[in-house]
């Protein structure tokens, strides 16, 4: 299966002000694609009580209830009506994401939009559109990675519903997107993606955690908690390439040297998947198409710039004694910090 390892906010400007960096064609294109999903919401409430629809999707929308009353109820996540509708988009994922860095450094591309600042990547409603750009950027001899996303948020500026793309795997799975997109809402750094995704893993790792205690299903806990090593197990993987790339990019050696370099580092990265899945992992082949695709920069930045932080914020939930409300106010605390006092805090606090 295809794990996407970010769930980037859409690039939305309901009022159109533009900030210079992107052209008005991005934000038709960002606008239309939202409307269109909006305008097709169907309330979770009456999708459950219509004796006409199919009972699968019945029973999915009541699951799909009981964790977003629990969301609020149990995280104290926003209480609105975000998640309480549903929309069917009729594709695989919502939105493509468009990722890139110089082909021989690890610092990503950003874009930059009013509202949500400036972030590591351009969403897309259409396929096509994304790939188009990806080509764009690949001709300026950038490293790209186009990936497909199944959830986003609008940061609570209109009612976010469940998307037909949030069901396709397990509970943990759409209790995750759902705790994750809300967390969005509860706290946003502008222009900080890191701490942003750092923060809304937590809250979606410990909110899934709570839910199936709750649930009962020490099965499904296990399950899940197995997946998070496995996770911490790819990451590790994928952190110990990015940094002897960094070495490469940063030390002597001409630019067809270092290509040489990064080329041996990426099929070493394959090669230590390959043993990790088939020896640690029994063959659990979950994150294949990862590394059957191609491994460029920009993917490899991807995957740094959303969970870095994580083991951070864990600490810092550990620090409020696992009480989120507690959490979300020492966020916002940091969060008001400018950027660089930000960082050393979050450093202060993991090594506490």
């Amino acid at each position: 299966m295809t794990l996407a390892f970010a769930r980037p906010l859409a690039a939305l400007s309901l009022t159109f002000v533009l900030s210079g960096c992107t052209g008005i064609s991005y934000y038709v294109q960002s606008v239309n694609g939202h409307l269109q999903i909006v305008s097709a919401r169907q309330p979770v409430d009456e999708l459950i009580a219509d004796p006409e629809k199919p009972a699968i999707l019945r029973a999915q929308m009541a699951l799909a209830s009981d964790i977003r009353q629990f969301a609020s109820e149990e995280l104290a996540l926003p209480d609105n009506d975000s998640y309480r509708s549903y929309v069917d988009t009729h594709r695989d994922y919502v939105t493509w994401a468009v990722f890139a860095a110089p082909e021989l450094s690890l610092e990503a591309r950003t874009w930059c939009f009013p509202v949500y600042g400036c972030v590591p990547y351009r969403g897309y409603f259409s396929e096509e559109t994304a790939n188009r750009f990806a080509a764009q950027l690949r001709r300026q001899g950038l490293d790209v990675h186009v990936a497909g996303i199944t959830a986003y948020s609008t940061l609570g500026w209109s009612s976010d519903p469940l998307l037909n793309t949030m069901f396709g795997q397990d509970e943990a799975h759409l209790a995750g997107l759902v705790f994750h997109e809300l967390a969005h809402q509860q706290f946003y750094a502008r222009g900080d993606s890191a701490f942003n995704e750092g923060f809304a893993v937590v809250v979606e790792t410990t909110g899934v955690t709570k839910w199936l205690t709750h649930r009962g299903d020490p099965a499904a806990l296990r399950r899940y908690r197995d997946g998070r090593e496995r996770r911490a197990d790819f990451l590790a993987l994928v952190a110990g390439a990015r940094d002897a790339l960094a070495q490469i990019y940063d030390g002597p050696g001409s630019e067809a040297q270092k290509r040489a370099a990064k080329a041996a580092v990426i099929e070493e990265l394959r090669s230590d998947y390959r043993r990790l899945r088939d020896r640690r992992w029994s063959g659990f082949a979950g994150y294949d198409a990862w590394f059957d695709t191609p491994i460029g920069n920009a993917k490899i930045a991807a995957a740094g710039v959303y969970n870095d932080l994580v083991p951070a914020f864990e600490r810092l939930f550990d620090l409020c004694a696992g009480d989120h409300a507690r959490f979300y106010r020492a966020v916002q605390r940091l969060g008001a910090l400018d950027g660089a006092r930000r960082a050393d805090a979050l450093k202060t606090v993991e090594s506490w």
